[in-house]
């Protein structure tokens, strides 16, 4: 079997609380720097949880629509990548803070997401790129303006980022 370590934060902030002797959990190797990138960065640090809020069929896939918090919102780009559960997705459509995801049977058959129903709590991680940019483009007002949830024109312009 496996077994790992579980730190209080990480039950405080991710559905690990809800996970029992025997449950099915999403494993990756650690990316060295020599793997071939196939899809996005996954740090497998949790940035919050998500809920689905709708989980129906499209032909041989499975559809999900995922409730995200909204100081995540910001983060997530229809196209782009989110992790859920651990696994790298692609986002097909986003309306605010629900994002849309097709499973193909192949990641159905691997993963936990077979299981997953509405209702469920998931883990969810950003694409780290996003944080990045966020950061390097407001440096210290990120923080700031990540607890407010707001970047404005105004706030850009004020710091440089747009003439005025």
């Amino acid at each position: 079997g496996f077994w790992a370590d579980v730190s209080g934060e990480t039950l405080a902030k991710t559905s690990f609380k809800q996970i029992k002797v025997g449950s099915r959990v999403n494993l990756e190797k650690a990316l060295l720097p020599t793997t071939h990138l196939g899809g996005h960065i996954v740090s497998g640090h949790v940035d919050g949880l998500g809920k689905i809020i709708e989980r129906s069929h499209a032909g041989r896939s499975i559809h999900f629509k995922i409730q995200a918090p909204d100081e995540l919102a910001k983060y997530i780009a229809a196209k782009g990548s989110i992790s859920v559960n651990g696994i790298s997705l692609t986002i097909n459509e986003l309306n605010g803070a629900i994002f849309e995801l097709n499973i193909v049977p192949h990641t159905l058959d691997e993963t936990t997401l077979a299981s997953a129903q509405a209702g469920d709590e998931v883990n969810l991680e950003v694409d780290i790129i996003a944080r990045y940019l966020e950061r390097l483009l407001l440096g210290d007002k990120a923080a700031e303006t990540t607890a407010k949830q707001e970047v404005t024109m105004a706030l850009l312009a004020e710091n440089g980022f747009l003439s005025r």
